[in-house]
Formats: structure tokens, C-alpha cells, sequence
């Protein structure tokens, strides 16, 4: 069997156009309709959801009016982390050093309980829609959640949604011809369509579509791959003996496979992703981003209740085992099946990831906000970590990453230090800083942080805001009601109902009717039954977690 088939069609890359001479990658009707399907699939799905949720409130807009179970909210935890960039960066980094960069999935199979039976907990009882909200009730004032919110963003920006986008467009602008500017301006489109008009229920819906399709078409392409190569023994052994056809006038290192390619834990000296780094700096770095990131924890306060917060947590834990077999081991398959596709010397493939976690462990210091109930100094352990990570980034930037075949000039008291052992430095660093400037400031007082601290989680006491929230309309409107209403023009009433911003008479709950909402939005009560369900299955996959860490280490 041709290796440029896999059972559906032959990708004709020299094919031409003769009208424009752009290269189209795919001219087979059948391959192009499934593209044109899955985008139009997802596009249905996306409007669907507007229609069927509430957007008309808070609530329903950003939590998906909380009435999310347990399957879609794993999905979307899943699909949420997964996208483009992985499907490339994990299999060019598997075909370029082996299987340790799928630590970094396993890794998450551990954080996702945290997530599930300590952190969502809080944010419940808290009572809160987002992460800067939780950020304002804790500390009061706006510049911790500004900063965050803000880093977040630009963080989001350029190590997910530009690396995602360019991936995508990428792959439209091979197997169609598109030009690439114009399939990334058609991917913010399809997507903005479905995510500003339908809110959170959209987003997780079309996500859990989009899992279902990565997940069937990443297990056909895992079984043509070793099925290419005679099966798992046959593979182990032919990317051991994969060799670049272009070798160049380099050391053998820098094109033969790595004497640990099947080891996920590595040298804690000379291994590029060495095993305290990823046993505790890439922890650290996990529970930052699963733990207090607006986008994982938005979908987790989206459920019902909190059993089916960790059912989520729990299903995407599971997903999260699929990628080392189906993006980082197709990958590896590569280089075998595709020896002229690697020069030499193999590019470091985790440039990105090395950049960017050295600023993104500044905002990790905010996980002693939940443990520490007296965690003043937080805003400074921020502002002076996030100079040191720049530092070290900028400076990479400046001198590049390097190769085995050109190491970089960069200094070594700067560079001379593993990623992630420097986000380990850096992250105690913070926290002296932290936790010195707490001990010697004024603390918060204990009634305004029940239950927004593990300490006082359980408290039954009132708990006295910092500071009001500014998105509940607390004052009499009467005055206003009885003012005659603006006659709306017919495309004013079209945009706002397709922006779910219609207006809408709400009922007037009474005091005891607010008392019980609140009490129910912030209940993390669970029937035994399922409590029993769930946390049985976080135990099962701790035991696979570890089963498979060892079975690889």
C-alpha cells in the first residue's frame, strides 16, 4: 500500500491549478466535502446551541445557565487543550526526540482531580462566574484580576489561538488551496459566529463535536501508521534505526535517534526533558493552567453539580492518556516511514513551549490564593516574577534556542538552566516573596474570605465582600421602568436577538427567592451514590496514571 494513501484517497501534492498556479493538495470531491461537512457541522451545531440557551443572562452566558453533565463538560475540558498545535507540535517533537514530550499530557491526569475534587470546590461555594471575579472577592480592588486578565489574554493570544490558527490554516490552505490569510480570517469567523452569539453552551457543544471527530480520525490514522510499520515491537525497533537521508557534515547525535527515545523520564543533567523538571517545574506549570485558568475552570462551573464536575474531570483525564498513542506516536511512525523528510540537524521542537513557560510561571503563584488564606504580598510576587521570566525569554529571543548542530550563544547564567527547572526557581521565588510581604502586612480578615481559601472552605458564616459586584443590578430601577421604551428598528431587533440581548421583562424574585438561588448556585453537596462513582473512578486513574508513567519511565 502507497504510503500517500490511508484507505480514502491519494493527496495529488504536485497538482496544479492552471487558472491561478496555486498548489492544491486535494482534488478528490469526497475529501473535500468531509471538509466542507465538518465546517458547516460545527457552524449547525454552534447556532443550534444559541437558540436552545438562555443568553439573555450572566449565568446563562457564560456558565451555560449551569446546567451542564458530566460528558460534554469532559469533552470540551479535553477538546479545550487539544487543538492544531498539538496534532503538529506532539508528533514533530515525537519523531524528533521520542516519547517524553507525552509527559506533558500524562502529566495532566494528576492535575485534573486537583481540579475536580479541590479547586472547583471553592469557586463554587465562592459563588463566582469567572476567575477575575474570584480575584476581586479575594483581594478586593482591580489590579490583581486587571493584570491577570490581561496577561491571560496576551498569553492565550500568542502560545495558543496564533499557534491553533496557523495550524488550521495551514491545513486548509494544503488540502485546498485557500490562501492562508484568508482561511484564518474564515476560521475566526465560523468561530466568533458561534462563541459571541451562543455563549459558554455553544463553545463546550462544538467542542465536544470537535472531540468526537479528532478522536475517530486520530484512531484511523493510528492504525494505518502501525499497520505501515508491523505493529508496536516492529516500530520500536525501526525508529531506533531511523536516520535522516540528508546527514550533513554533523555529529552523529544530532541526526541519529536519541538512546532514550522510549524513556519518559530522562537524565536530570544532560536529558532535554529531564525527570525532576517534568515530575515537579511541569506540575507546577499544569496546575497554573488547569487549575486557575479562565478557560478550563469556566467550563467545570458550567455543571450541574458538582459530581458532575468530576465526572468531567475524570473523562478528560482519560482523553488526556490518547495523545502519546495518537499524535506522538503517529509522529515517530513518520520519520520512519519518511526519512528524507528530516534534515538534519532535527530542529529543537519545543522552542515554543520553553519561550513562553518562562513567563507563564508568574501568574502560577496565584495557586497559594486558594491554600493561604493571608496572601497579601500576591501582587508583588507578581510584578517582580513576571521581569525575571521576561528576562529569560527575551534574551532566548534575542540569542534563539539553537540546535545540536549550532547551540546558542546565549549566557549560560541565563540560559545555562533547563525551562523547567527555571519555572521551579522562579515559581519559589515568588512564593518567598509572596508569603514574606504577606507576614509582614496587615492580613485580610477572616469574614471577608469564607469560603475562598481551603482553610475557611467549609465556613457557614456570612461572608462581608471586599467589594460589591459591579455586574448585579442592585439599585431601583422604578423610575426608569416607567419611562416609555424606544420603539427598537427591525435590523436593531435582528442584531440584538441574534447577540441574545433582546429585552425581556425578568420576574422579581423576592429576598427569600434570592436567598435560595444563591444558596443553590453555591451548594457542593453530592448524592452518595455518585459520590461514591466518581471519586472510585479518580482512583482508577491515578493507579493508570501511575502505571503508565512507570511503564514508560
Amino acid at each position: 500500500m502507497s504510503r500517500d494513501y490511508f484507505g480514502f484517497s491519494f493527496i495529488t501534492r504536485s497538482t496544479r491549478n492552471a487558472s491561478n498556479g496555486n498548489t492544491v493538495a486535494l482534488n478528490n470531491p469526497a475529501d473535500i466535502s468531509v471538509i466542507v461537512i465538518y465546517f458547516l457541522v460545527v457552524l449547525v451545531v454552534g447556532i443550534w446551541a444559541m437558540v436552545r440557551t438562555n443568553r439573555s443572562t450572566v449565568g446563562g452566558f457564560f456558565l451555560a445557565g449551569r446546567s451542564m453533565v458530566w460528558w460534554p463538560i469532559g469533552a470540551s475540558l479535553f477538546a479545550s487543550n487539544i487543538g492544531s498545535g498539538h496534532f503538529v507540535g506532539l508528533a514533530g517533537s515525537g519523531a524528533a526526540a521520542g516519547i517524553a514530550t507525552g509527559g506533558f499530557e500524562w502529566n495532566v491526569l494528576i492535575v485534573i482531580v486537583l481540579l475536580g475534587w479541590i479547586f472547583v470546590p471553592i469557586y463554587i461555594k465562592a459563588g463566582v462566574v469567572t476567575m477575575p471575579e474570584y480575584l476581586k472577592k479575594r483581594f478586593g480592588g482591580s489590579r490583581i484580576r486587571i493584570y491577570l486578565s490581561v496577561l491571560s489574554l496576551i498569553l492565550y493570544i500568542f502560545t495558543k489561538i496564533s499557534t491553533d490558527m496557523f495550524s488550521g490554516a495551514i491545513f486548509i490552505n494544503q488540502a485546498l488551496g485557500l490562501n492562508i490569510y484568508v482561511a484564518v480570517i474564515a476560521l475566526l469567523l465560523i468561530t466568533a459566529v458561534y462563541t459571541v452569539t451562543g455563549g459558554l453552551a455553544a463553545v463546550i457543544y462544538t467542542d465536544t463535536l470537535q472531540t468526537f471527530i479528532m478522536l475517530i480520525g486520530s484512531f484511523i490514522l493510528m492504525g494505518f501508521a502501525f499497520n505501515e510499520v508491523g505493529g508496536y515491537a516492529r516500530f520500536e525497533e525501526l525508529y531506533m534505526q531511523a536516520v535522516p537521508t540528508i546527514k550533513g557534515n554533523f555529529s552523529a547525535e544530532c541526526f541519529e535517534p536519541r538512546p532514550d527515545s522510549f524513556h519518559l523520564f530522562r537524565d536530570p543533567v544532560t536529558g532535554d526533558l529531564p525527570w525532576p523538571g517534568m515530575v515537579f517545574g511541569l506540575t507546577i506549570q499544569a496546575i497554573w493552567y488547569f487549575c486557575n485558568d479562565q478557560v478550563i475552570v469556566q467550563r467545570c462551573l458550567s455543571a450541574k453539580n458538582l459530581s458532575h464536575v468530576k465526572g468531567g474531570c475524570v473523562l478528560c483525564g482519560y482523553l488526556k492518556l490518547l495523545p502519546m498513542f495518537l499524535m506522538v506516536f503517529p509522529g515517530m511512525i513518520s520519520r520512519i516511514l519518511y526519512p528524507g523528510a528530516y534534515g538534519t540537524p532535527l530542529p529543537p521542537s519545543s522552542t515554543v513551549l520553553a519561550l513562553s513557560s518562562q513567563w507563564i510561571c508568574t501568574p502560577r503563584s496565584l495557586v497559594l490564593t486558594v491554600f493561604c488564606s493571608q496572601s497579601q504580598g500576591a501582587f508583588y510576587g507578581l510584578m517582580i516574577g513576571l521581569p525575571i521570566g521576561l528576562s529569560r525569554m527575551i534574551t532566548e529571543f534575542v540569542y534563539g534556542t539553537g540546535s545540536c548542530a549550532n547551540p546558542s550563544d546565549c549566557p549560560t547564567i541565563i540560559c545555562g538552566v533547563h525551562y523547567l527547572y527555571f519555572g521551579i526557581i522562579l515559581f519559589v521565588v515568588s512564593c518567598i516573596i509572596i508569603i514574606g510581604i504577606s507576614l509582614m502586612t496587615k492580613p485580610i480578615e477572616d469574614k471577608h474570605l469564607h469560603r475562598l481559601c481551603w482553610s475557611l472552605r467549609n465556613s457557614t458564616e456570612e461572608r462581608v465582600d471586599l467589594e460589591k459586584d459591579d455586574w448585579v443590578g442592585g439599585e431601583d430601577n422604578s423610575i426608569n421602568e416607567k419611562e416609555p421604551k424606544k420603539q427598537q428598528g427591525l435590523c436593531k431587533k435582528a442584531l440584538l436577538c441574534f447577540c441574545g440581548l433582546e429585552e425581556s421583562e425578568a420576574p422579581k424574585l423576592s429576598p427569600e427567592e434570592e436567598a435560595e438561588l444563591k444558596k443553590q448556585l453555591t451548594d457542593t453537596t453530592e448524592a452518595p451514590l455518585w459520590r461514591k462513582v466518581v471519586n472510585t473512578n479518580a482512583i482508577i486513574l491515578l493507579s493508570v496514571a501511575m502505571f503508565c508513567h512507570g511503564f514508560y519511565a
